[in-house]
């Protein structure tokens, strides 16, 4: 489990990388720093003996990986049901092309959480977390936009993970391949990927005078190497 008096998170049964452990890390900051630039996650669950993998957004709120559900929705009724969960996030960073198809691979960041989720019931701090939700996607906009009604806000749950028991693979650079295919014909290298945003698209139903923000006209994620909260 981990020890939160240090920077890194102590390796499982579970979480320890069995192959390619190399490209294996428990460094909290490297962890934190792929779940604050992602915008999607994936959560496994358990629901009468068949599994479930849903994709959803998430918030990192300290040491917890935060998301919302519907009140009935699945996995929140399994998740609370005892279940136990795993969430995965992954972030490609380049399409690696070798000189053999065998070889071809990906440059990728990667976290996988395992754990028991929990819901969040106290008003306030799930008022918080849902407005960094908001954030997380488009920093700076839950402080534009109106704010959930009674109705709405009893209709959301908020549930969390505890980031206790989790392992980052990460793997970078050129194609790694037979010394023979190195001198094959063929072009081998990197093609970088990365999320990037394109020219805004108003609402049809936008009321006259309303520009874009600089965070809607600017918008970007994160870098690698920066985290959104500590």
């Amino acid at each position: 489990m981990a020890d939160e008096t240090h920077d890194t998170l102590t390796p499982t049964a579970r979480t320890t990388l069995k192959r390619q452990p190399g490209k294996g890390s428990y460094d909290r900051k490297l962890i934190y720093s792929i779940l604050d630039e992602a915008l999607i996650s994936h959560i496994g669950f358990i629901d009468d003996g068949v599994p479930f993998v849903l994709p959803t957004n998430h918030v990192r709120i300290g040491d917890r990986l935060c998301f919302h559900s519907a009140i009935a929705a699945r996995r929140r009724v399994c998740l609370l049901g005892g279940s136990p969960a795993c969430v995965t996030v992954t972030l490609v960073d380049g399409l690696v092309l070798a000189r053999s198809a065998l070889h071809h691979s990906m440059n990728f960041r990667s976290v996988v959480i395992l754990g028991q989720v929990s819901e969040v019931t106290d008003t306030q701090e799930k008022t918080r977390i849902l407005e960094a939700l908001v954030d997380h996607v488009v920093p700076g906009r839950s402080g534009e936009v109106r704010s959930p009604s009674v109705k709405e806000a009893r209709a959301t749950a908020v549930l969390s993970i505890p980031i206790n028991e989790a392992s980052a693979k990460v793997r970078t650079g050129p194609p790694n391949e037979e010394e023979r295919d190195y001198a094959l014909p063929v072009w081998a290298g990197v093609i970088p990927t990365a999320l990037t945003a394109g020219t805004p698209v108003p609402d049809p139903k936008l009321a006259p005078g309303i520009d874009p923000p600089a965070y809607v006209t600017h918008y970007q994620r994160p870098s690698p190497s920066s985290t959104s909260q500590s």
